[in-house]
């Protein structure tokens, strides 16, 4: 599968929920799923009900979207999870988290997690003193997040010292001023907030 290159938008309004997929936007009068919350297409308002194959395959077309995978990735991820210890369902999750690029949205650093993966590819993160352009990076408990002192006089970051302390999940810190932040424990199934029905995942895939 191709990288998705057309309106997000459009993605939220075809899943039937916001995937806070542009950031602030989501938040304000302008998001589009408020103005038209039907699927698009010129069928979307008269969709049947949807069969039990349906319904999975929205739901892995749907946690794909909110973390910006393709299909490679994405299968790539429930391979690995099937592996680990535990429930499969909630390690693709717990991977999925750990990905350096949704850290530094977690974080606060970035609004998106496409603005996240556009500042790591382009050098502006560091790991543990190291620069990292690689967003499916998998981050581990301690790793030290921050911003590239090279590129912290950036208009971007500047602004990002004077705002005000985000709300950020339990597992990562961050600390405006200094643009840095730390992995403080690894992300388990509860602080995933998203509503995403892994189980039906696994179903599928496992067909």
């Amino acid at each position: 599968m191709a990288k998705y290159t057309g309106p997000a938008c459009r993605l939220c309004r075809r899943e039937g929920e916001k995937l806070f997929l542009k950031g602030e936007r989501c938040n304000s009068d302008k998001c589009s799923l408020n103005k038209r919350p039907a699927p698009p297409g010129i069928h979307g308002a008269t969709r049947k009900k949807a069969s039990d194959y349906s319904v999975q395959l929205r739901e892995k077309q749907k946690t794909k979207r909110i973390y910006g995978l393709c299909e490679k990735q994405f299968r790539g991820y429930f391979d690995k999870a099937e592996n680990m210890r535990g429930i499969i369902g909630e390690n693709i999750l717990i991977l999925l988290e750990r990905r350096l690029d949704n850290v530094v949205f977690r974080m606060g650093i970035a609004s998106s997690r496409s603005q996240a993966r556009q500042l790591v590819s382009h050098a502006a993160i560091t790991v543990n003193g190291k620069v990292v352009n690689i967003p499916s990076y998998l981050v581990n408990k301690g790793d030290v997040i921050a911003v590239r002192e090279a590129k912290a006089d950036n208009a971007f970051f500047k602004a990002l010292k004077e705002e005000k302390k985000t709300i950020m999940p339990k597992w990562v810190d961050f600390d405006n001023a200094k643009l840095t932040g730390t992995v403080v424990e690894l992300p388990t199934r509860e602080d995933i907030t998203q509503p995403i029905e892994e189980h039906l995942i696994v179903e599928l895939y496992s067909k």
